[in-house]
């Protein structure tokens, strides 16, 4: 954080200090009493603090605040400064704060790629800038204050993404961002449980054509079909569209699977870039697409930004390939699952097992509330049309998958687990060196995560 003294801090949110001095610096910012951790804090509250004893070693703290306290409550190392409403008190902070830097921002938002589209963006730009980011997933709106605050003066650009937990999310994190650049990576069916109705969702996701700068810029995947339902014509910045089609202004042509990774032709203009992405999917080229889009708009040359992605550092646990057991192949895509990620993974499971056993074991999706038999419905469809030789799902609500599949059509062997205790010993049986498995989850699942670090035996390197 750029240090900020009390004094101006009371200029800036119309308060009194009451008791200290004004010239100490603030370093650190905080809404709640648990986001506290260190000395030289300002707390915006209007919470009564009871066990104050608690909060000596974290001194000098500042306390901004609408609640009145009696001289004798308050310790004296503490400083008080009162405000007319310590909610506004905070937005005025907050948008004073983010108002002294004028750098380019990145928000991310999507149900599929988004931490990997900001990791991409941030491995091209450490080359040779001071990046703020978003850690790894971590992109709850609690965590959005301490994001902006890791902005100063050394930052020459900042990406963060903006997850969709409920509508509202896009928004609030905008407020303290205020992004010059937005991605829309794609739009499945996810977070059902608050957004209540596909509708919903993909409006949640639109939010981010409100929180852009006027004169920003919108980057969005152009064949995405709930992107496509988007109403663009309120947004007053530029539409940059990446995908495979003609129109596209970032176009991806020739793609093809190497060892570790994906191999395309970038069209953009009227030139044309070969380009390697490490990580395996066709979705992993367009993540590169939107990465290489949003750093151009930076400043950085194509050709730069493609030496660069050459070196970026496969995520774990998103289709991160292992030697399993029995010298067979393990792709470990267990950090998340939704419909639109499992059709990804199923796509690269076929392309990497042609000529293999395909075997995929799929656990539960989670935050579907009372969308959850519709979206299991969902990715049943999906795992028939695609295909795989051996069905293994693990969950009561990932058995719906199977059943459907199979009422689909789905005429390969199928076995469905309440828990993975027997998944093992069945694999055992019918796992060879000519054999690849897919294990595809979610990171809460203990289950789906035990039996992955089970099957890994270790990584496979890159080819020479």
């Amino acid at each position: 954080m750029k240090p900020l003294s009390v004094k101006n801090l009371a200029k800036i949110t119309a308060g009194n200090l009451v008791q200290g001095a004004e010239e100490v610096l603030i370093q650190h910012g905080a809404y709640r009493l648990k986001q506290v951790k260190k000395p030289n804090t300002a707390l915006f509250t209007s919470k009564r603090i009871v066990n104050w004893k608690s909060l000596e070693p974290l001194s000098p703290l500042v306390l901004v605040t609408d609640r009145a306290y009696r001289p004798h409550e308050m310790p004296k190392h503490v400083i008080l400064l009162q405000v007319a409403n310590a909610e506004e008190a905070y937005w005025k902070f907050v948008h004073f704060y983010r108002n002294q830097f004028h750098i380019p921002i990145v928000a991310i938002t999507g149900t599929s790629g988004k931490t990997t589209t900001k990791e991409m963006i941030k491995h091209i730009l450490t080359a040779d800038r001071q990046v703020a980011a978003t850690t790894l997933s971590s992109n709850s709106r609690t965590a959005s204050l301490q994001y902006l605050l890791d902005i100063d003066d050394d930052t020459e650009a900042a990406v963060f993404e903006t997850a969709v937990g409920s509508p509202g999310d896009v928004t609030n994190a905008g407020k303290y961002f205020k992004p010059t650049i937005g991605i829309i990576t794609n739009i499945g069916a996810h977070h059902l449980n608050y957004c209540k109705t596909l509708e919903g969702y993909i409006q949640a996701k639109a939010e981010m054509l409100n929180i852009i700068h006027p004169t920003g810029t919108l980057i969005i995947n152009a064949e995405d079909l709930n992107t496509k339902k988007i109403d663009l014509a309120t947004f007053r910045g530029r539409v940059l569209k990446v995908g495979k089609h003609e129109s596209c202004d970032f176009r991806a042509s020739h793609i093809h699977y190497e060892q570790k990774g994906m191999k395309f032709i970038l069209q953009h203009g009227r030139k044309s870039y070969d380009i390697f992405v490490p990580g395996f999917g066709e979705h992993q080229v367009y993540n590169a697409l939107a990465a290489i889009a949003a750093v151009y708009e930076i400043g950085v040359s194509i050709p730069v930004a493609a030496k660069r992605l050459q070196t970026f550092p496969q995520l774990k646990k998103q289709l991160q390939l292992f030697e399993g057991i029995h010298h067979s192949m393990l792709l470990d895509d267990t950090w998340s699952i939704t419909t639109t990620s499992l059709e990804a993974a199923l796509h690269v499971l076929n392309a990497l097992g042609d000529g293999k056993k395909k075997i995929a074991i799929i656990g539960t999706i989670t935050d579907l509330g009372s969308w959850g038999y519709i979206i299991h419905e969902q990715a049943g469809e999906c795992i028939q049309r695609i295909g795989v030789d051996v069905l293994i799902t693990i969950g009561e609500h990932a058995r719906i998958m199977a059943d459907h599949a199979v009422k689909l059509g789905f005429s390969a062997p199928v076995y469905t687990f309440k828990n993975s205790t027997l998944v093992y010993p069945l694999l055992q049986k019918i796992v060879d060196a000519n054999t690849i498995i897919l294990i595809k989850g979610d990171m809460y699942s203990k289950q789906v995560s035990k039996l992955a670090a089970e099957l890994k035996l270790k990584p496979i390197p890159p080819a020479e």
